[in-house]
Formats: structure tokens, sequence, C-alpha cells
């Protein structure tokens, strides 16, 4: 091949090409710019500078000598031991360490420890994206941004796990997933010395447990979040966007987990994970782990008020809340406000059809009281259906919800929930005077009114002698006065 000048080397994208970089004289792909570059140098005559420890390329000297200060350990930081190619990375990582963060963004005040990092950040306030993808033209704000997306053209997966052989685009990917292996969790919480595996859950726990700064406020309600996901992810129920289509049906969500959840329901797609204790059956590992951690006996989180014990830091933190009179949650309807989230969604559910009035009707029956479903066998009346659906399994005997420990029955679920708690062995409700623990609240309130308390609310008719138990009350009857009332002696 003929020596080409250098003009004649150029790069262009191919949208009919896995690689987007080609060299216009040998017709080579490339993934990256930086690799064509280099290989540009190969057709002009120009020179790579190679690394004689680990045989790296660099395009000119000066990047090469600071590439070996790293292998001399000249700029070496001495609190980690890592080592850098020049003093200003050096100091720039040290920053790591001190916590100093120099660099304050003018709009919404937070700092970064370089003014690169500033100007990044900056672009998310401005909508800037200047880095275009040169295959589909979608636009991002990064240039690290633009690199990973490429690899969904390229299909590129250079980075191989030597544990499980699973390959990743990027070897950040690859770091992030060998701490599954290893078990490894350095970044810890300095508030409740919990772990992580990853930075960004570190950042993201403290934001969410340990911080009550909501900068993310919706326009329609005035609800405050902690995250810009979260805030996208409420703005839905007002504008009635579902972005998750199913390629199944014409079905479409709101949210991920609710499309997953109907492929596996509708669909049979995927495959549910499964709790090997309780049966229960979960979308993402992530539920699976958190609900295992309720079958555990330890609980490592207190609250600092009453001293009731819970198995996650989200468990205290909704408990907490029955220690204040702040209610965050707003109803952009009606302006109902509550303390949970959980309470809130409900209530959207009964004020109105994704906010819109289609509901009015029985949001009305709610809020006034009244009760329209009426039972035909007793005449119960409810104010919601489901309630009626509900205690219909009352004249029916249906009883749905099986307990997988010993085949027992029941009409709902809350109560299979109360009688797992006596296979557990668990028993959250503890006595304050005795301390003596129960698995179930209305245990521990009897428990209380019979042995620490002189109340006695049951009475006989006949000789008027009070009993603190209903079930002594009865006893007494069949035993003293079954005469009156004809029941046979117990």
């Amino acid at each position: 091949m003929t020596a080409a000048d250098s003009s004649d080397v150029t790069e262009h994208s191919h949208a009919d090409k896995p690689r987007p970089y080609v060299c216009t004289v040998c017709d080579r792909r490339f993934t990256q710019k930086g690799y064509l570059n280099m290989h540009k140098l190969t057709h002009s005559g120009g020179k790579l500078f190679s690394c004689t420890e680990c045989g790296k390329h660099y395009l000119s000297q000066r990047r090469l000598n600071a590439h070996k200060n790293i292998h001399t350990s000249r700029f070496r930081c001495t609190e980690c031991g890592k080592c850098f190619g020049g003093s200003r990375e050096l100091t720039v990582h040290g920053r790591s360490h001190s916590g100093e963060k120099p660099f304050e963004c003018i709009v919404c005040s937070k700092r970064f420890i370089t003014s690169h990092h500033v100007v990044q950040h900056s672009r998310v306030h401005s909508g800037e994206k200047p880095y275009n993808c040169p295959v589909c033209n979608r636009a991002f704000s990064y240039s690290a941004s633009l690199t990973t997306h490429m690899t969904v053209h390229t299909g590129q997966k250079l980075y191989k796990c030597y544990e499980c052989e699973k390959v990743f685009s990027q070897p950040g990917h690859l770091n992030r997933h060998i701490t599954m292996h290893t078990g490894e969790k350095p970044y810890i919480c300095s508030v409740c010395n919990n772990s992580f595996n990853r930075k960004d859950k570190l950042d993201r726990h403290e934001r969410c447990v340990h911080s009550d700064r909501r900068p993310h406020q919706c326009p329609y309600c005035g609800m405050q979040f902690k995250t810009n996901r979260d805030l996208m992810r409420h703005d839905r129920i007002h504008t009635g966007v579902k972005p998750y289509s199913c390629t199944h049906c014409s079905s479409s969500f709101t949210q991920h987990e609710k499309l997953k959840r109907h492929l596996l329901k509708s669909h049979n797609e995927g495959a549910w994970l499964t709790c090997h204790i309780c049966q229960k059956n979960f979308i993402y590992h992530s539920q699976l782990k958190k609900h295992l951690l309720r079958h555990d006996v330890v609980k490592p989180y207190m609250c600092s008020l009453c001293q009731k014990d819970f198995h996650t830091a989200n468990d205290l933190k909704k408990h907490q809340l029955a220690h204040t009179d702040f209610k965050q949650f707003c109803c952009g309807l009606c302006g109902s406000r509550f303390k949970e989230k959980r309470s809130v969604l409900l209530h959207f559910k009964r004020c109105s059809d994704n906010l819109r009035f289609a509901n009015l009707t029985r949001h009305k029956t709610v809020d006034t009281g009244q009760k329209l479903h009426k039972c035909q066998l007793c005449d119960k009346e409810f104010s919601l259906s489901g309630n009626l659906n509900i205690h219909m399994r009352v004249h029916t005997g249906d009883k749905p919800y099986k307990c997988p420990v010993c085949d027992k029955a029941f009409s709902q679920s809350g109560h299979l929930n109360r009688h797992m708690v006596m296979h557990m062995g668990e028993k959250p409700y503890k006595c304050s005077v005795c301390n003596k623990s129960f698995s179930r609240k209305d245990t521990l309130e009897s428990h209380t009114r019979c042995v620490h308390s002189d109340t006695r609310p049951y009475h006989c008719l006949w000789c008027g002698l009070r009993f603190n138990r209903h079930c002594d009350l009865m006893r007494h009857v069949c035993t003293h006065h079954h005469h009156h009332t004809g029941a046979e002696l117990c």
C-alpha cells in the first residue's frame, strides 16, 4: 500500500457498519475516535510512543512521560497509595480524602472537586448536549456518555469477569460487577455505618435516608422529592404519560416495574424470583433481598424515641413519621396531606382516575361516608366495592390465601401475614412494662390489659362479676349461669 497524506485519513460514520470511525486509506473501522487517531499515524508516518513497562501506546512523548510516573510512584497518594502521572492529578485526588470541594454551581450551590465537574454539571440546568452520536445522531451532555452509548452500535464487550465469564462493554461495569463476587463493600456511611459496594449507592443512601433536603418540586401539586428521577416518575401521575409499552399487546405503563409484572402475569415472559421461606414472588433481586431481611431475627435499626426495632432503614424512617405531625405528601386534586407515600397513592386512586375526574362519584362516597355497596345476604353496607368483595368471603367461605408451611387458609392476605409470624418465631411487639414479646399487636394489648391493668371491661349480666378478657366471661357464664342461657357446661 502506498503512503498517503495525513489529510487523506479522515473520520466519518457509517450507519450500516458496526464501527462508526473508519479509516479512508485501508477501510479499517474503530469503536472510538482515539483509536482511529492512533491508527492514522501508521499511514502518515507519525510515531507512537510505547511504555516499556506495560506496552501502552501514546501519541506524544509528554503523555508517555506522565504515564511513566505511575510506574515510578513519583506522585503517590500518602492516604491510599494510588499513583498518578502528575502533581495536578494527585492534588485533585487528595480532595477525595479531605472532602474539599472548592468549586460551586451558581444555580443550585452544589459543590465539586474540579472546575471541569462544575462545567459538566451546569448542563443539567442548561440542557446543553454538545456530543452527538455519528450513527443515530442522539445527543449527550458528556463525552463519556457518548462513548458508553457507542457500544450499543458496536456490540463490543471486551471486559470479561473471571468468576462467571459475564462480559461487559466498559471496565467500570466489570469492576462494579466483581464486587458482587468478592462481597467487598468499601463505601461506609458516616452516620449509620451501613456499607455499600458502590459509591453512587452510598450517595443515594445518604441523600434519601439521612438528608431532609428535597430540591425537586412537582409543578402540579407541590410535592417535593429528593431526586429528579422520583419527580419524573411522579409527574406521570398528572400528565398520564406511559412510556413503557408491551410488545405483545397494546398495554402501556408509567413504570418499568409495572410493565415487567404485566409481562410475567399476562404473557409468561421472564421468571419470578421466589422467596424460599414464604414462597412470595418478586420481580427484582433487590426486592427479594430486602424481603429476606424480614425473615431475619436480627433488627439492627432502632427508633431513638420508643426503642422499637426494624429490619431496614426504610422501615425505621416510615415509623419515625408516627412521632411527628409533618405531612410531606399532598393530593394534587383536593389538597389533603399525608405522612406516607403509600397513603397518598391510595388516596389518589380514590380521589380520581389519574387525577382526571373519572371516579369523582367514588371519591365522594369515600369522603362523605356514603355506603353505596350493600351485601345481599346480611345487609351490611360498604363505601368501596373492594371491601364488599372481601366481606363476601365470610358468606362463601372462600379462603384464597394459603400458608405454605401448614396449609392453613385465610380469607385475607393480612390474616395470612399475621399467621406467618408464628412460623418465623418473630415477635415484634414488646411489652413496655415487663419486656415480654408477642407476635401480634392484639395479643400484646390483651397481655397489657390482663396483667398490668386493673381494667375489666367485660361484666356478667346475672351476677355483675367483671373480667378483663371476653373468653373468661364466657367461661364463667357457661359454668355458673348455664341454667339462664341454656348453654351446655363448658
